[in-house]
């Protein structure tokens, strides 16, 4: 990499013209601004103490050391020049060197990905649903991330395992059975043509109705509001359920399993239809008693305490935290407990090196508890616990409430892209030639391309607010925009094979090519790749990628509107911008796909 040499050669310069002694990995070399001549830039005032020279001077020094001494494995200069800018030097890359580069990568889908090492995996958990409705907006966000973190992990060389951890037991689980159960009727996903993920969720908002409803009937008769929230008889029923499920009663497992089976076929439509997939899928219902275990030999070793009512809690204060329930008084499980138990049975499974728990920021408290208690419970791979926090997802009408059933539901929405995308490419003419199966599958594929961009281009730490009518635009900054390029730069392509009988494959470039400024623009954005992948990585950010893909389809539409490409006519020029066109086509997939996002052929 022509960074690497020339922090190599700026070492050397340092060494030898000052006896400094400096590691590269400590020599900052940066892309040269947009403004000033040059591809990378030093700043040289680190070094001025120690040189005993004004920075002009030094860098003056350094930039005639470094274009001499700067070469690459074939022994040839790597630089064409340098300047000064006050303290900054800034070196300008040869010609031959970014021709070179171009033909080296112009055939390469990976381009910037790692080989897998031989590591321990890092294990990804993401999705994590509740079993008592189906997924909505804020799980999109969450599948999205997660999903592409992985990939992204992947394509630094990491082993990385997609785990899902199901939420299908609890408190919340019961209330949607008991209003099943109540006001059902028999009904099920067949008899109501309902997914079985949206007919639950359906009795999940009943139950929240009646609730209220209860409550409003035993404030009437003078009961105090407290005393009514805790002791309202649909509320009873359900607590008296999760007792009856976690003591095996034969008739509620048997309900629980039938409505969790039509809750998991649902989501696997969903999952299927979003692109995200899973190694493996745990479930709360198999994990929560090896928490209780883990709870009863905290107790044993005094790491965690018995209040007199029969709870067990965690003290946490001396870590700046609070007292921590771990177990319920009537002997049933927290939230806590389960994830306990699940955290050491995924460690065990998979012999990680690292976990990473995809969940929203609203949980950052909670994950502070789960690796503290690991690590007070003597499990000493807790600290590589790593919650990715990421912000909620809003629509401009405002924020989702589940119980009151106002969420938006994942499916609902993505029915809305797609009808959206067919609306908006149709009116712009996109699908000329097209059989109507065809124009289907471009239909979908734009309308998840839109809703994955506009989530994933947003820093996940951030909260967004989430327009599906912005996210679908053939310009600026958007899932499609980039899509159309793509099927642009194919287009290109074929006609270069068959109206120039230019093959990429055997296609080679003349070195001694000079490229114009718009070709350099694009040549730098294609080089900084690698790095932004890595960058990605090391933030856990889709968000750099999604950017960096738009700023390089941004770049390259500059310059196919500038420069020409099948109508030139030096045939070593034509050649050039081809094996360019066929680089960033390839840079563009790579890229989207670590974003989950397909990109058409033509469009």
């Amino acid at each position: 990499m022509i960074d690497l040499l020339i922090k190599l050669s700026v070492k050397k310069a340092l060494s030898s013209l000052y006896s400094i002694e400096i590691e590269e990995k400590d020599i900052l070399i940066t892309p040269t601004k947009k403004e000033f001549i040059g591809d990378f830039t030093l700043v040289v005032f680190p070094f001025v103490k120690q040189a005993k020279l004004s920075p002009e001077v030094l860098a003056k020094q350094m930039g005639e050391f470094v274009l001499e001494d700067c070469i690459d494995g074939n022994n040839e200069k790597v630089l064409k020049g340098y300047n000064v800018i006050k303290g900054f030097l800034n070196f300008e890359v040869s010609f031959k060197y970014w021709i070179n580069f171009v033909n080296t990568n112009k055939n390469k889908y990976t381009y910037g990905y790692k080989s897998i090492r031989e590591e321990k995996p890092v294990v990804v958990e993401y999705s994590s649903p509740n079993t008592n409705k189906p997924l909505h907006l804020g799980h999109i966000r969450n599948n999205l991330l997660g999903w592409s973190v992985a990939e992204i992990l992947k394509a630094n060389g990491f082993a990385v395992k997609k785990v899902n951890l199901v939420n299908d037991r609890g408190i919340h689980i019961c209330k949607s059975m008991v209003a099943w159960q109540l006001f059902g009727n028999g009904e099920t996903p067949k008899l109501s043509g309902l997914k079985g993920d949206h007919l639950v969720g359906k009795y999940y908002v009943l139950f929240d109705k009646q609730y209220k409803k209860e409550i409003e009937e035993m404030l009437a008769k003078g009961i105090e509001k407290e005393t009514a929230e805790k002791t309202a008889p649909i509320l009873l029923k359900a607590q008296e359920m999760l007792r009856q499920w976690e003591a095996k009663d034969k008739d509620t497992i048997a309900l629980w399993e039938k409505m969790n089976t039509w809750v998991y076929k649902g989501f696997d439509e969903t999952y299927y239809r979003m692109g995200v997939d899973f190694d493996k899928v745990y479930y709360e219902s198999n994990t929560y008693l090896l928490g209780k275990d883990i709870v009863k030999n905290g107790l044993e070793k005094d790491v965690l305490y018995k209040r007199e009512d029969g709870s067990v809690w965690c003290d946490l204060t001396n870590d700046g935290l609070d007292e921590k329930l771990l177990q319920r008084a009537d002997g049933t499980s927290v939230y806590m407990t389960q994830d306990l138990g699940t955290a050491i049975l995924r460690h065990d499974d998979f012999n990680s090196d690292k976990l990473l728990y995809v969940v929203g920021n609203e949980q950052n408290y909670h994950f502070n508890v789960l690796k503290l208690v690991l690590q007070k419970l003597g499990y000493k791979w807790a600290e590589n616990i790593y919650h990715l926090s990421y912000g909620m997802v809003e629509l401009p009408e405002g924020k989702m409430k589940s119980r009151e059933g106002t969420v938006v539901d994942a499916d609902d929405l993505i029915d809305e892209m797609i009808n959206t995308a067919k609306q908006q490419t149709m009116e712009h003419g996109k699908i000329d030639n097209f059989t109507s199966e065809e124009a289907e599958k471009l239909y979908y594929m734009l309308a998840m391309g839109a809703l994955k961009y506009f989530i994933l281009k947003v820093d996940p730490s951030k909260n967004m607010t989430f327009n599906p009518k912005d996210s679908i635009d053939f310009n600026g900054n958007t899932g499609p925009f980039i899509q159309y390029t793509h099927a642009r730069i194919r287009s290109i392509l074929r006609k270069a094979q068959e109206e120039k009988n230019i093959s990429l494959d055997t296609l080679r470039l003349d070195s001694s090519l000079e490229m114009n400024q718009k070709e350099l623009d694009v040549v730098r954005i294609l080089y900084s790749f690698p790095n932004i992948v890595e960058q990605s990585a090391q933030t856990f950010s889709p968000a750099l990628i999604a950017n960096y893909v738009y700023d390089l389809a941004k770049s390259f539409n500059a310059f196919y509107q500038d420069t020409k490409i099948l109508k030139e006519e030096n045939q070593d020029i034509l050649r050039m911008r081809v094996a360019l066109c066929a680089f960033v086509g390839n840079t563009i997939k790579s890229s989207m796909e670590l974003l989950g996002i397909k990109v058409p052929e033509r469009m």
